[in-house]
């Protein structure tokens, strides 16, 4: 043998056995022979990359101390292929995206850390048997059915959209985040799997989004924090006894007939619109907060939340009286309450409520409420009160709220589109100068707001005006000396559409009256205001308005959208708000670009005007 081929044989015969990395993708002439020869040639060999070999289906091939493998779109790939694998004791990372041919995985390696695969569109089985498994990798595969996995490490399992996907048997004693998302053929049997003792002891956060299959989910897990049925349109039975539940998300779930959290850790839980929901039950200890608006078909609701501060059940029309008596028993500590469009709860339930001695919000809008008395005997701490469209309340409803007899805490109230007259009204404002807060929106019956009027409050008894002669239903002591102060901070007269003239003179002493909102209110013709303390006036879509006088020091917005005022009057107007910011005369048909620029040198510390041109 000549010197020069001994050399090199004897350089190979060392040098081979130590290669630890190959890579060889896209050879199309590599076979399982080749293979062959490189596991016999390279004995340590940890990481080999494969990929796009499409003549290689590991046939006999043996690399038991492989750490490493990638076999992208090696189209040759098949469930034989995985005897070679499960050779691969010592493997840690294995790639198996695009084999188009694989139909089924199964391998239990001891040491497997990572495997992926991704757009294997013909498997329809994946088993895993690794303690060391940390990520999983499925992604596009149409047609897998049944998966099994069986590892102490996975923390994290995210399949989504696997559609076909309807057995899923988990070992996983670490596991605490499955995203099942879009696997719209799992059945209620899943629920098997994460249940206390369903092999997932840790499970924190389970989500099911669009599982269109699911009808009845039922879960006990003393771990789970977070769930999510968000579109899960099939779901019409929920029962959860997950103490530890945090979270909870039924987006969607519009076919939800009946529903058990008992029990939960919930701090908050809203059930959006399930229209078809008809039984509730609900025990969580630390909730504060329950919406559940538009549960129309709910009549049977059982709620035992000690911590309850807000409950929302507009909208409910059949929870009746017998629902309030134990709501307000169970949950003494309710502040919020809202009663929206609750037809079914009558004057005789509210008296419940005198069980909720921190009671400040009350909302009885769209209710057949005909007067306070039931709520002024029984919700003596009341701070806000909304009447919404309640529209059967008598002219003299209000009457015991004059002077602050009744409800003396009372700073908000809300009469919008409602029937009271005008009097009723008028004399709202003249007797009730404690309120902060009054909404009078869509109040069809009044004219006018003439608070000239207030010049005449400091009657006394002995004087009795006509409207005085109602007094009889007020109280007889009633002597107001003098023109108090309105405390009245904002009042909204959205769409009166009615209201033809609004004057506020100085004798009507709305020195608080910061906000004044007259949009939508589209025959008002005169506005004269004094108020030293407007800070915001809204007129816009105010289309007759033609006078505009304003004696308001401290205005600083002053939007006229889509009003008919002249651009005279506008500049004389602007002329007594020194300190005015944002004008807004956008779509104004009588306001010409020429007027805009002399509003701008009348102005100079006008820092925002919104015009057409």
């Amino acid at each position: 043998m000549p010197q020069t081929f001994r050399s090199r044989s004897l350089y190979c015969s060392y040098i081979v056995p130590i290669i630890t990395v190959l890579a060889h993708f896209q050879c199309s002439y590599v076979s399982d022979d080749t293979l062959r020869e490189i596991a016999v040639a390279c004995t340590d060999l940890r990481f080999l990359d494969a990929s796009y070999c499409s003549n290689i289906s590991l046939e006999a091939v043996r690399m038991p101390r492989l750490v490493d493998l990638r076999l992208h779109n090696c189209e040759g790939i098949n469930a034989t292929s995985m005897a070679s694998l499960s050779e691969c004791v010592f493997l840690e990372a294995l790639q198996l995206d695009f084999c188009w041919l694989l139909t089924s995985v199964t391998l239990d390696l001891p040491r497997l850390r990572h495997i992926s695969l991704v757009n294997c569109r013909k498997i329809v089985e994946l088993n895993l048997s690794s303690p060391a498994l940390v990520s999983i990798n499925v992604t596009s595969c149409p047609i897998l059915n049944r998966i099994a996995i069986i590892s102490t490490a996975l923390e994290k399992l995210v399949l989504q959209k696997q559609q076909s996907l309807t057995t899923i048997m988990l070992q996983c004693l670490c596991l605490s985040e499955v995203d099942l998302t879009g696997c719209e053929s799992l059945n209620d049997s899943i629920c098997e799997v994460f249940r206390d003792g369903g092999g997932c002891p840790m499970l924190n956060t389970l989500i099911l989004d669009s599982c269109e299959s699911l009808t009845n989910v039922n879960l006990n897990s003393i771990s789970l924090c977070t769930l999510s049925l968000t579109g899960c349109l099939g779901l019409t039975n929920l029962q959860l006894a997950c103490p530890r539940l945090q979270k909870v998300h039924l987006d969607g779930c519009d076919y939800l007939e009946k529903a058990s959290f008992s029990p939960v850790g919930l701090y908050s839980l809203n059930l959006g619109i399930c229209a078809h929901l008809t039984e509730l039950e609900i025990r969580a200890p630390q909730m504060k907060a329950l919406e559940m608006k538009g549960c129309g078909a709910l009549s049977q609701a059982n709620i035992d939340c000690p911590q309850l501060h807000s409950l929302d059940a507009s909208f409910c029309s059949l929870l009746n009286n017998v629902f309030l008596a134990s709501a307000t028993a169970a949950c003494p500590s309710i502040e919020l309450l809202v009663l929206m469009s609750c037809t079914s709860i009558g004057p005789e339930g509210l008296l419940a409520l005198q069980r909720l001695s921190n009671l400040t919000l009350l909302d009885m809008s769209y209710t057949y409420l005909t007067n306070l008395q039931p709520i002024i005997d029984s919700c003596s701490q009341l701070k806000v009160l909304k009447l919404q469209a309640c529209k059967y309340l008598e002219n003299t409803a209000l009457i015991p709220l004059h002077k602050g007899r009744a409800l003396p805490n009372l700073c908000e109230l809300d009469l919008s589109y409602g029937t009271l007259s005008q009097s009723a009204i008028e004399e709202l404002l003249a007797w009730c100068p404690h309120l902060t807060r009054l909404s009078l929106n869509g109040c069809v019956n009044m004219h006018n707001l003439d608070w000239r009027f207030g010049a005449c409050n400091s009657y006394s008894d002995s004087e009795s005006p006509k409207k005085q002669n109602k007094s009889d239903l007020r109280d007889d002591k009633i002597n107001v000396k003098g023109n108090p102060n309105q405390l009245l901070q904002h009042l909204n007269c959205v769409g009166c559409a009615n209201i033809k003239k609004v004057i506020i003179p100085a004798s009507a002493q709305c020195v608080n009256l910061s906000s004044l909102n007259l949009s939508l209110s589209a025959n008002i013709q005169e506005v004269n205001l004094a108020c030293l303390n407007l800070a915001t006036l809204k007129l816009s879509n105010c289309i007759a308005l033609e006078i505009l006088q304003l004696d308001c020091p401290h205005l600083t917005s002053l939007l006229l959208q889509a009003c008919g005022i002249e651009e005279q009057e506008l500049e004389c107007t602007i002329q007594s708000c020194n300190l005015l910011e944002t004008l807004d005369v956008r779509f104004c048909p009588k306001i010409s670009s020429t007027s805009i620029a002399k509003l701008r040198l009348m102005s100079p510390d006008l820092k925002r005007i919104f015009s057409s041109f």
